[in-house]
């Protein structure tokens, strides 16, 4: 057992870790950032490392932006807190919807504030069930998800979401979610089938789903454009446009979970555009305040508000909300955030810099542990296999991810392991072709490292 710091005992002994192996951890211990700045953080020992995941895919200005302070600040010294229920407000409030507003991949009416993405998409399920009551459809409440769809952990969001550790033993999902097919053609394509033929077939795949469970109880499909703790899954061409026809049809409202993808991620405002997405919602978190301070969002159409006002009106009150909804700090640094956005053109930045990252996760690709690269704008991802030709998955038990990613670490990167053996890349949004070339030199050393352990361990046998 490693020596462990004051700090890291005092940790073990204090705080629990989400997405960790409580059990292991009790050895391995913490490791402690204590700053951070532009791309780099520094741990409790003095060591750099690149944050190669934003964080957890949402540090889009990186570390200790002056202005983002600042506008904490400024705000903190005037108005460190007010809230919004009954009829309250505060200026950032209204200004930070109007400009959510303003860009909004679909025609927004209002903006409902929240603290996470979790949050954000448990808010979403409640309030398509308050909006088809208020239709008089009450039966029409179900939620089609995807299989490793990710949408967060609440009771709600973690039913939405398709993992199976996100279930297991917490009773979940609830009743009324289904998961659908994931789009990830490398895994899931037939001996074959094109790509065309694949999307055709989880189309159709949808549609049996919606009519087995009766078209009228059907009530909305939730989706990443890019899928981000499933894998980094990106969708293949035309995806999109099959499963949205499908659901025009049967009059399913569609909510496009835009909290790793929006505001430049994919080399536009929001993975919708990329994708072609045509949502009648989205939920919004993470980038919004660049993380510096919690705050979420989701987008409510007129039809859905006037529903809303119909409600409140029959009971007297909408009853809904949080202390924090649209706190004026979180609001005021999401405020700083758009501004930063737009007049250092990011979503240009992003395109600019998008071609060396996603040449560089496709060399990858030609590697000996890599049997998929993929990435679009900036967010990548590389599958490890222990046989490229037959696509076969190293044993789960043997923890190569985990492997790659401490090696990583060793070399001064932060990445990010997910189920699968999948290594995940989402740098901070001003990365630029320099830091890109680091990241992934680094990356390469990481893979070199953790090959010959395999071949030490032979890891490769089926």
């Amino acid at each position: 057992m490693p020596s462990l710091s004051n700090a890291a005992v005092r940790d073990i002994e204090t705080v629990i870790h989400p997405y960790t192996n409580l059990d292991a951890f009790r050895e391995t211990g913490p490791m402690i950032i204590e700053r951070g700045e532009g791309i780099h953080v520094w741990d409790a020992d003095g060591r750099k490392y690149i944050e190669g995941l934003a964080g957890l895919w949402c540090t889009s200005l990186g570390y200790s932006e002056p202005e983002l302070i600042e506008a904490a600040t400024e705000q903190l010294k005037q108005l460190p807190f007010t809230h919004v229920f009954g009829g309250k407000s505060h200026e950032r409030a209204a200004e930070l919807a109007e400009k959510l507003k303003a860009i909004a991949p679909h025609k927004a009416s209002k903006v409902l504030f929240c603290g996470s993405g979790s949050e954000a998409n448990d808010q979403q399920m409640k309030l398509v069930w308050y909006y088809n009551n208020a239709l008089g459809r009450t039966k029409k409440k179900k939620f089609i998800s995807r299989i490793r769809g990710y949408h967060g952990v609440t009771v709600a969001s973690a039913s939405l979401t398709g993992l199976p550790a996100n279930h297991r033993d917490f009773d979940l999902p609830i009743a009324g979610v289904r998961h659908t097919d994931c789009p990830h053609y490398y895994r899931y394509a037939e001996i074959g089938e094109t790509e065309d033929e694949y999307t055709t077939r989880l189309a159709a795949n949808l549609e049996k789903m919606i009519l087995e469970e009766d078209p009228d109880t059907v009530a909305a499909f939730i989706a990443e454009p890019v899928m981000g703790a499933g894998g980094v899954i990106i969708p293949p061409e035309g995806y999109f446009q099959k499963i949205q026809a499908v659901l025009d049809k049967y009059d399913i409202y569609f909510i496009a979970d835009e909290v790793i993808c929006g505001f430049g991620r994919t080399g536009n405002m929001f993975g919708s555009q990329t994708f072609g997405i045509r949502p009648d919602s989205i939920s919004v978190a993470k980038a919004l305040s660049s993380a510096y301070v919690p705050i979420a969002a989701i987008t409510v159409g007129e039809d859905m508000y006037q529903a809303m006002i119909d409600e409140s009106k029959k009971i007297g009150t909408f009853g809904h909300g949080f202390t924090y909804t649209a706190h004026p700090v979180a609001a005021a640094v999401a405020v700083k955030t758009l501004e930063i956005y737009e007049k250092r053109n990011i979503v240009g930045h992003v395109r600019s810099v998008a071609p060396r990252f996603e040449e560089r996760v496709q060399r990858l690709g030609e590697h000996s542990l890599v049997g998929h690269a993929r990435a679009r704008g900036l967010l990548g991802a590389i599958e490890l296999v222990a046989d490229k030709e037959t696509k076969r998955s190293f044993d789960v038990k043997a923890g190569v991810g985990a492997a790659v990613q401490k090696a990583a670490e060793k070399n001064g990167l932060i990445v990010r392991a997910l189920g699968g053996d999948i290594i995940a890349f989402c740098p901070p949004l001003i990365v630029k072709e320099s830091d890109i070339d680091d990241i992934f030199d680094r990356t390469e050393l990481a893979l070199n490292e953790t090959e010959t352990w395999i071949a030490k361990e032979g890891l490769r046998t089926a």
